[in-house]
């Protein structure tokens, strides 16, 4: 990592650890919601596979709870270390909403998760149930105000500057920025299409290692119909997320589309090669008046372009983030619908979807951090946006300190992504020889 000045090393670091930090709730969130329904459907039911689906899943929810604290608690130190200016210019903001995520959403969570995990024999059934409902609601809660913080500095609104501090003139404002509630929505379906390609995925894996058990086909059917339900619901609240990017932050938009000069009639790039040096895109193949039609509603609309900003994000980073978003978006589609209309159809899927299943279990990850990196690069050169700039928000760290850190980060990550990824195949693995086991002794008997 020669060659690097210490505010790209610092950029680097916080984006190592948010890609690490935001793998885990993003499928927490929807998770916790999951675990309440098979609840609730055994609770109505009476069937003994939805608590069977409880019991695993709720393993990996516990899994991915412990990473997401711990990767979190690394996060929020850099604050201090590498980015002072932020919390010096926006600590009044920023401060209160991170201690509201921790005082009503942390401690909600990680109260009612011991009652979740270890509390059912000695609980009432519904008190139970009340407990999975306080943890899903917390881990909401939780998103709910780190997000409201993230769409802040991405639309900064109902402050005001005294003495180089922003302090807050409407914390109404300030919590419901003009992005706020389209961050939160496109976020949630996120959390629930990684939670639902998770679940199908590794109920496909165990599928195919012979789990025929009611518990497992429950958990795959929910999987596929909640993928194949939340995929539009997903483009339509990209679309508009999309629309009122246009509105409040221009130069994301015009990077995310690559266009460098404002214009009508805009074609949607498919491929492209931005070129920061011309300030032109080399190989565009498009589709003409594509963009303008998706983002003004006219075929002939005007897109602000780049030349219309003295400052603007890298365009290549944003261009090339934003494709892959989609992309994985249509592989989706594609494939939870296809296995939707076969289990509608068959009733079962055929072994080659199973595997397609499988390979796309942690394809809600790919999507979610190629958003997430439209949204944070998309806003350079600002940390709050027209109000701090990145490089204002640095600390004095070396490049040398932070090179080493760096790569000690790095290095850990990859291991406990892969550690973890194992770990539940590994489990799914030993929850299908477990069900094969049994079924061969009900059989003797």
């Amino acid at each position: 990592m020669n060659g690097f000045d210490a505010l790209t090393l610092a950029r680097m670091q916080f984006g190592a650890n948010i890609s690490f930090h935001i793998l885990f709730p993003s499928i927490n969130v929807a998770l916790g919601w999951l675990l309440l329904f098979f609840k609730l459907r055994y609770a109505a039911s009476g069937r003994q596979g939805w608590m069977d689906a409880y019991h695993f899943w709720i393993k990996v929810f516990a899994l991915s709870f412990a990473l997401g604290v711990v990767s979190g608690a690394t996060m929020s130190f850099q604050f201090g270390t590498n980015w002072p200016g932020f919390m010096r210019v926006a600590g009044n903001i920023a401060g209160p909403l991170l201690s509201y995520e921790i005082l009503t959403a942390f401690f909600l969570e990680a109260t009612f998760l011991g009652v979740m995990l270890f509390g059912r024999p000695r609980l009432s059934e519904r008190a139970h149930t009340v407990a999975t409902l306080l943890v899903a609601f917390g881990n909401t809660l939780s998103t709910f105000w780190i997000l409201t913080l993230n769409s802040w500095m991405q639309t900064p609104a109902g402050f005001k500057m005294v003495d180089g501090h922003a302090v807050v003139s409407s914390w109404l404002q300030v919590i419901f920025n003009p992005s706020a509630p389209y961050r939160f929505a496109h976020m949630l379906i996120a959390s629930g299409l990684t939670a639902a390609f998770l679940l199908a995925g590794l109920s496909a894996y165990r599928k195919l290692r012979g789990d025929n058990g009611a518990g497992n086909r429950l958990a795959l059917k929910t999987g596929v119909y909640l993928a194949a339900l939340l995929i539009p619901l997903q483009f339509v609240a990209g679309d508009l997320h999309g629309l009122k990017t246009r509105e409040v932050q221009p130069a994301k938009l015009a990077a995310m589309e690559g266009v460098w000069r404002t214009e009508k009639a805009v074609p949607l790039l498919l491929f492209a090669l931005p070129n920061e040096a011309t300030r032109s895109n080399d190989y565009a193949l498009g589709i003409p008046h594509l963009a303008s039609l998706i983002l003004t509603h006219r075929p002939d609309g005007e897109i602000k372009g780049l030349d219309a900003f003295p400052q603007h994000p890298p365009v290549a980073k944003v261009f090339w983030s934003f494709r892959a978003m989609v992309g994985v978006g249509v592989l989706m589609l594609l494939t939870a619908w296809l296995a939707a209309w076969r289990l509608k159809k068959r009733g079962r899927l055929p072994k080659p979807l199973l595997r397609v299943l499988v390979g796309m279990s942690f394809s809600g990850w790919i999507a979610t951090l190629a958003g997430w990196y439209v949204s944070e690069m998309g806003r350079q050169p600002w940390l709050v946006n027209g109000v701090l700039t990145t490089a204002q928000a640095a600390g004095h760290a070396t490049s040398a300190m932070l090179t080493s850190s760096l790569g000690m980060y790095l290095a850990l990550y990859a291991v406990l992504v892969a550690s973890y990824v194992a770990v539940l195949f590994h489990m799914a693995g030993k929850a299908a020889a477990a069900n094969r086991t049994t079924r061969l002794e009900e059989k003797r008997i």
